[in-house]
C-alpha cells in the first residue's frame, strides 16, 4: 500500500495544498504549530473517515470556510485508486474513483493506516474509554462490518438509556418495551464482543513476539480482554446472545435507578500484563512506553496478514520521545517494507543515519517544500 499523492482543501491550516513524489520513509519537518500533524491527521482521516483529534469533523474545516476535502492516489496490490473525503456544515461525503458510497463502511479500508503518537501512552495506562476507541479504531479498519455493529449498538444504547431514565421519572412499568431494546442490544453487542476477542488474539500473538523482541527476551506480554459480565473464554455467539440477555435482565432494577445500561461493550476493557504483573498499576514509563510501541508494530503484522498488504505508518513527533534502542527497533521495522510519515521538529532529533534514502519536506504555516 503506497500513498501516491495527497490534495486538500480548506482543511484545518491549508487553504490549498498538494503534495507528491513521496517515498518510501517521508519525514515532515518544521516547528510547533505549523501543520505537520494536520497532515498525518488527514492521512488517517481518509482511512478512517473520521479524525483521532475531534469528534467535530467542522473542526477541520479551515476557520471561515463552508466545507474542506481531502483526496489522495493510494496505490494497492490490485491498482491505483482515488480517494476522496468532503466535509461541509451538512456532514462528509466519501467518493472513491469518483464514485460516491452511500455508506462511509463501504470507503473504510480503502487505505489502512497505523498511526503511533505520543498520546498512544494513554492506550496502556489512561481509561478504558481510550483502549475501547483503540479497539474500535483498529478492527474498523480491516472488518467494515464492525463499524456497522458498533454504530447501530450505540444508536441502541441511546434510546435504551433513555426508555430507563424515563422509567425511573415516571415510574411506570416500560417491560416490554425494554425487552425490545434488550434484544436489539445483546444482538449487535454480542458480534462487538467477538469480533473483539478474535482481534484481541491476533494482536496477543504478534505484540508478544515483537516485545520480547525489543526486551531482549526480558519482558513477556500478555493482552487480556475484560468484559463487563462473564463471558471471557466464551466464542460462541448463540451463548454469548443467551449470557447478554442474563445479565441485562439481572441487572434491571440496579439500570432503572441509575438511568443507565450498566452491561455491554460499552463499558469493556483490555489489560495488559509485563511478566504477570498489570502494567498500567504497576509498569514503569519506559515499559509502558515499550507496550504501546509493541502494540503498534504488532497492529501493522496483523493488518498485513488480514488484508494481504501492510498500511502505510504515521509517527507523530514520536522518535524523539524513545531512546536510541526504540528508535532503532522502530525504524528497522518499517523501513524497506511500510511507507512511512514522520514528523519531527528537526532532523537532528532522530537517528537519521537509518533513515536511508528519506524524502524530506519542510512545513511552514500551512505551506509545505522541498
Amino acid at each position: 500500500m503506497y500513498v501516491n499523492s495527497l490534495t486538500l482543501s480548506n482543511y484545518r491550516n491549508y487553504e490549498t495544498l498538494s503534495m507528491e513524489s513521496f517515498g518510501s520513509v517521508n519525514l515532515l519537518i518544521g516547528r510547533n504549530a505549523q501543520g505537520k500533524t494536520n497532515l498525518l491527521e488527514a492521512l488517517l482521516v481518509l482511512a478512517l473517515t473520521k479524525s483521532h483529534r475531534t469528534s467535530k469533523d467542522k473542526e477541520l474545516i479551515c476557520f471561515g470556510k463552508d466545507s474542506a476535502s481531502v483526496q489522495a492516489e493510494v496505490e494497492r496490490k490490485y491498482g491505483k485508486i482515488q480517494l476522496e473525503l468532503r466535509f461541509s456544515q451538512q456532514g462528509k461525503r466519501a467518493s472513491l474513483n469518483g464514485l460516491e458510497q452511500r455508506k462511509l463502511s463501504n470507503f473504510v479500508g480503502s487505505l489502512n493506516a497505523v498511526m503511533f503518537a505520543p498520546e498512544d501512552l494513554e492506550i496502556v495506562k489512561g481509561t478504558p474509554g481510550v483502549r475501547r476507541r483503540f479497539l474500535d479504531m483498529e478492527i474498523g479498519q480491516v472488518q467494515p462490518s464492525y463499524l456497522y455493529h458498533l454504530q447501530q449498538y450505540q444508536k441502541v444504547l441511546i434510546q435504551r438509556n433513555n426508555l430507563l431514565k424515563q422509567a425511573f421519572h415516571s415510574g411506570s412499568n416500560l417491560t416490554v418495551m425494554l425487552e425490545v431494546w434488550n434484544e436489539q442490544l445483546a444482538e449487535h453487542g454480542v458480534k462487538i464482543i467477538r469480533k473483539r476477542k478474535q482481534f484481541i488474539r491476533k494482536l496477543q500473538r504478534w505484540a508478544q513476539q515483537i516485545h520480547e523482541g525489543i526486551t531482549g527476551g526480558g519482558e513477556a506480554l500478555q493482552l487480556s480482554y475484560l468484559p463487563s459480565f462473564g463471558v471471557a473464554d466464551e466464542e460462541d455467539e448463540a451463548v454469548l446472545l443467551e449470557q447478554f440477555m442474563i445479565k441485562l435482565s439481572q441487572m434491571r432494577d440496579q439500570e432503572i435507578r441509575r438511568g443507565m445500561t450498566l452491561a455491554g461493550p460499552h463499558r469493556d476493557d483490555l489489560a495488559f500484563y509485563i511478566n504477570g504483573n498489570e502494567a498500567q498499576s504497576f509498569g514503569s514509563q519506559g515499559q509502558q512506553r515499550t507496550t504501546a510501541l509493541s502494540l503498534k508494530l504488532a497492529e501493522i503484522e496483523l493488518i498485513h496478514e488480514e488484508i494481504g498488504e501492510y498500511p502505510i505508518l504515521l509517527l507523530d513527533d514520536v522518535l524523539s520521545e524513545l531512546d536510541p534502542y526504540r528508535q532503532t527497533q522502530l525504524i528497522e521495522t518499517f523501513q524497506s517494507k511500510v511507507q512511512t510519515f514522520i514528523t519531527a521538529t528537526g532532523i537532528e532529533s532522530l537517528n537519521a543515519s537509518r533513515l536511508q534514502d528519506a524524502s524530506i519536506f519542510h512545513v511552514q504555516e500551512g505551506q509545505v517544500h522541498r
